[in-house]
């Protein structure tokens, strides 16, 4: 950390210390949820469903942050709230715990768009440096106090395991929810949210090609619409900028 980063770090504010607590708290909460759907529900449903973090995003910006949802986005909203209905629907009739699959991907939706609320608001306070390094801090601690409330060990996992996380650490957190971070600071977090959309759709794909699992029809048509409908809101915005 440089020597600036250092003195911005001494200088933050019992407020930007409780925030950054609450990011990471938030952030961790979307990892254990997310993680822990995928054990109930499929790789389609479960990314699907946490792209409708863009809704989230959305509400929590009107509601706290006195932003504004314009009419074509009420339509959005509505529309990808249908489509998670027919994604749970069409999860009823499959494996056993499906719709809790689905039930804590949404979570971790919610969980995640806290996260990218507060960092814009922080971000307009702090450097991406000093505000992930305590949010990730923060998260770390959080991630590490639900492992011991769970049974979960944090050691003993392999080569294999070790080198996924390692990979999980380095290009999805410090080089994917940093930038995004990082572009908090000029952009609304409806925009930041809506960029990762095509995660569901090269998620599906390699569910496909390295699980073998497909997709129903009826899940097809959820998910398009719970795209569509998000795809639809950042039409919306980008019409009321």
């Amino acid at each position: 950390m440089l020597r600036s980063h250092r003195a911005e770090l001494l200088a933050a504010t019992k407020r930007d210390l409780l925030m950054c607590a609450l990011s990471g708290a938030c952030l961790a909460l979307h990892f254990s949820t997310w993680f822990e759907s995928l054990k109930w529900t499929s790789i389609a449903s479960s990314t699907v469903l946490v792209s409708t973090e863009v809704i989230f995003s959305a509400l929590g910006f009107a509601l706290f942050l006195h932003g504004r949802i314009p009419k074509l986005g009420a339509t959005a909203i509505a529309v990808a709230f249908a489509g998670s209905v027919v994604l749970a629907l069409s999860d009823a009739g499959g494996s056993r715990g499906a719709l809790t699959g689905d039930l804590l991907a949404v979570l971790a939706a919610v969980a995640v768009a806290a996260y990218t609320l507060i960092g814009q608001v922080q971000r307009a306070r702090q450097s991406t440096t000093v505000y992930t390094f305590l949010t990730y801090a923060s998260c770390l601690i959080v991630l590490l106090v639900l492992d011991a409330a769970t049974g979960t060990p944090v050691l003993g996992w392999g080569l294999r395991e070790a080198g996924v996380g390692l990979l999980l650490a380095v290009f999805c957190t410090l080089l994917g929810h940093s930038l995004f971070s990082w572009s908090l600071k000029w952009l609304t977090p409806a925009y930041v949210s809506a960029a990762k959309l095509c995660e569901p759709v090269f998620a599906s794909v390699l569910g496909l090609l390295l699980f073998g699992e497909g997709i129903s029809p009826l899940q097809g048509i959820g998910a398009i619409a719970v795209l569509a409908g998000v795809l639809l809101y950042t039409r919306a915005e980008g019409r009321h900028t």
